[in-house]
This record gives structure tokens, sequence and C-alpha cells, in this order.
């Protein structure tokens, strides 16, 4: 509690140090989501700089209701950035799409509420720095990968004026509720418990005072601009844009409301059949920063279900994504096969020479091309839909590292996959759920060829547990 406690005091100090006229200050967001990642003042300048990058949202984002505070506190208003950086390898249309259909709705909003909407392409740092010249105060989220971390550490050092980070993906921030890499929900469970209800509250809209409208700045997209750049970028088409999903606050907003009219009741059990999924779907959203986290618990939480789907929703919702969070931000290996836990890796060595009935390479399993009905229809969702029901998730995550021919060649198939075609790929929880088939945040079992003391999945689970023929009829092929 003495760390949470002296984090909790040096970002309100950090909050407070931002506030000329304290007194006249409206606060709306928890100080403890606020950090300082540099000494530097605040300047004279032309706007207070808002880079968005993880909260992709003009509602509910604590990151833009902080920049609109400091605005309005300076008299100046808020110019909010996105930078387009280079696709990574292997980027796939589907993502942009999905991302810059939301960013369309996104700049939409942001100008209808008197903020002002960049996009800009090319290297991060460098568009962050050319426009932060002119910026009184910089503001950006909070993101976990290690490209995230990296890219805001080197623009507080460079910007010459105050950076602040804001934390709003997340309902508690990943280091006020753990200190270290949790080893299993179990035990980052209570942690979450003692501070979440007091992260979990309406986040009021605040009115920017001084209109961006002057701002003369290049970059300002046209109407349907956004929705046509994917086609103009050098993308790869292996997983193109799927028509189940579109991207956006507003389709984030009605999957929740349908989410918790129709399928909350009797969620705990159902959640578990993947013929007739009784899911969110918000994965895609949270992943891009869509809608909040904090906004979807407390529309959870206020539902009338009983208390139990309720409670099975927000354990998932808090509990298994802050652990990704936690995994991704204390462990620099998380996308390797060696940030895996021990016991895990040795087990798998251990066996790593026993004999594989079925070995298959990428383009075999990206193509569904498997002796496995089950598993089969599982690629399949996700090629088609760019989603996958999270049991079978587990599944043909299990099934990858039984037909790989090493376990570290299975992690990298698997994390290639994921990341190819899945629309929440490159997530925090997507590491994790690839690290659990592996191990991570789990137990040992009993000794099985292969496997080890890992945990093992097989069909006859999936019979005996899910209406499995229902869910290949629908994506058999």
């Amino acid at each position: 509690m003495q760390v949470r406690a002296r984090l909790a005091a040096r970002a309100a100090a950090a909050y407070r140090a931002t506030q000329a006229e304290p007194q006249r200050a409206r606060i709306v967001v928890e100080a403890e989501r606020i950090s300082a990642l540099n000494d530097a003042p605040e300047r004279r300048g032309d706007y207070v700089l808002y880079w968005m990058q993880q909260s992709q949202r003009a509602r509910c984002n604590p990151a833009l209701e902080v920049a609109v505070a400091a605005a309005n506190r300076l008299r100046l208003p808020v110019l909010v950035a996105f930078v387009l950086f280079a696709p990574p390898p292997r980027a796939q249309l589907r993502h942009y799409a999905f991302m810059c259909e939301g960013l369309e709705e996104t700049a939409r909003e942001l100008q209808e509420r008197g903020c002002g909407f960049v996009l800009r392409r090319g290297e991060p740092l460098a568009q962050l720095l050319e426009l932060a010249q002119d910026a009184a105060l910089v503001i950006c989220d909070h993101g976990y990968l290690q490209p995230q971390q990296a890219w805001r550490v080197a623009l507080a050092r460079q910007a010459g004026r105050r950076v602040l980070r804001v934390e709003g993906d997340v309902v508690v921030p990943v280091r006020l509720a753990s200190t270290r890499a949790e080893v299993a929900a179990r035990t980052l469970r209570p942690k979450l418990a003692r501070l979440r209800d007091g992260f979990l509250a309406p986040l009021p809209a605040v009115h920017p005072k001084i209109s961006a409208a002057r701002l003369r700045l290049g970059g300002t997209p046209e109407p349907g601009e956004l929705l046509r750049l994917p086609a103009r970028l050098a993308l790869a088409t292996e997983a193109g844009a799927v028509e189940s999903f579109h991207g956006g606050y507003h389709e984030a907003r009605r999957r929740l409301r349908q989410f918790v009219s129709r399928r909350l009741p009797g969620y705990r059990a159902a959640r578990l059949l993947p013929g007739e999924p009784q899911v969110s779907t918000l994965s895609p959203y949270l992943h891009f920063g869509q809608i909040s986290p904090v906004e979807v618990a407390l529309t959870v939480r206020g539902a009338r279900a009983a208390a139990a789907e309720r409670g099975a929703f927000l354990e998932e919702l808090i509990v298994r994504r802050e652990l990704a969070a936690n995994f991704v931000d204390f462990n620099p290996q998380y996308a390797r096969y060696a940030g895996l836990p021990a016991w895990a890796r040795q087990t798998l060595a251990q066996h790593a020479q026993d004999a594989r009935e079925w070995c298959y390479g990428y383009e075999q399993l990206a193509a569904a091309r498997s002796h496995d009905p089950y598993w089969n229809a599982a690629m399949r969702e996700m090629r088609a839909t760019g989603f996958m029901h999270n049991y079978m998730r587990m599944y043909w995550g299990k099934k990858v590292l039984e037909w790989s021919a090493s376990p570290p060649e299975a992690h990298a198939l698997l994390l290639r996959l994921n990341n190819s075609y899945f629309l929440d790929g490159r997530d925090a929880s997507s590491y994790a759920n690839v690290g659990w088939v592996f191990g991570l945040h789990d137990r040992p079992w009993p000794q099985r060829p292969l496997f080890g003391t890992v945990r093992y999945m097989n069909a006859a689970g999936l019979r005996r547990k899910t209406d499995i023929e229902r869910y290949v009829s629908r994506w058999g092929g």
C-alpha cells in the first residue's frame, strides 16, 4: 500500500504542477492515471497538443479530457494529432481498414467539438517533434507495447516542453495495481478488487473554450479521406477487409448495448458455446481504443442481468485483460519464446523429441488444411471475420503447439497467424493468449507426451464441453 500511495502522490503532484490556476481547474480525470514523462516546463504556444495513438476515440477518453482542461486553463485550442507510420512487415489491409473507419468517425466528432485534428504520415517521433514546437504542452495516451513506450520516452526527452502521459485504456492503472509481473489471475485479482471501484466512474466531457478552427495546419483530412486511405498504402491483402466488423465508437457502443440486452443473461455458461456465440465481440474495439473499458464496465455493471453473469464478464474485461497488460509492461520479452515461464520452457524442452503424428507449416495452417475439422473451422472463422470464439482460440493454439516441429517454432507460427488475421492482433491480450498456450499464467498439469506438464486440450473435450458440430456446420467450409 505504501508503494501505491507514493505512486498516487507522485501522479497527483504531476497533475497539479501543470495547473497555474488550480482553484479554477476542473479535474475530470483521476490523478493516478496521469504521469509526467519529463521535468520540462510548459511553454508559450499556439495550442495544446494531444498525440492520439492508443485511445482512438473522442468519447470517454481521459487523455483528451486532460488536454481540453489544460487548453482551457491556458486559453488555447486543442490540436489532436494521429501519426500513421510506415506499415510493419506483413501489415494487413483488414487492420488498417478497421482502424481508419474508426478514425474517420473520431476526426469528425473532434472537429464538431471544437478540437483540431491532423493526420500525419511518417516516422512518429519526427512528426510529433515538429508539431510539438508550437505546442505549450504535450499530452499522450498510454501504450504498453515496447515501440509505444519507446516513442513516448523519446518524445519526452526531445520535446523541450512538458509531456504528460494519461493511462485511459485500462480500468486500474497497471503499475498502481501491481509493481511486478503477476504469475496468474489469482495473484492480480485481489489487487484489482481493492482498487477498481475507485476508477469506475463516468467521465464528463469538457467543452473547449477556444475553438481550433483558426489553426491552419497541413494534414487535416477531408471527409471520407480516411476511409480511402488504406487502399493507397502498401499493405498485404492476405487478410483483406472484413464485412462482419466495422470500426468506430458508435458501432462498438451498438454491440455493447446488444450484448447487455441479449447475451449477458446466461453469459457465464453460454460463453463456452462457439456454435451460437454469446460473447460481446468488443475485443477489436478495445484493441484500437475505440471504446473505453471503463464505459464497457459501467454499462455491464448497471445491467439487469444476474450478478454472477455480470461478474463473469467483468472478470474477463478487467482481471484477464489487465493481467495481459501487466505481462507486456513488465516482461520485455513478451513477444519471444524466451519470455515464457521457465518451468514451461523446461518441460516442453524435455519433450521436444517426442514423436509427432502430424506436423504442419505456416502455409498449410493459414489455408486451414489440417486433418482436424474443428481446427480448420476455427481457422476459417478467423480468416473470414478477423475474430475467433475465445474457447476455440485456446484449442486452436494448443493444436499448433502439438503439430509444430518444436515449441519455439510453434510460438513463432502462432504469433504470425495471430498478428496477420485477428483484428485485435499485436495486442497485449494477444501476446498473453499465445503465451497461455505454452503455460503463461497457468500451472503445471499431469505429464503427457509433447506437452510435458503444460495444459493439453483435445477434440474429445470440445465435444464434451461445447456445441462443436454446430460450430463446424457454420465454419467448416
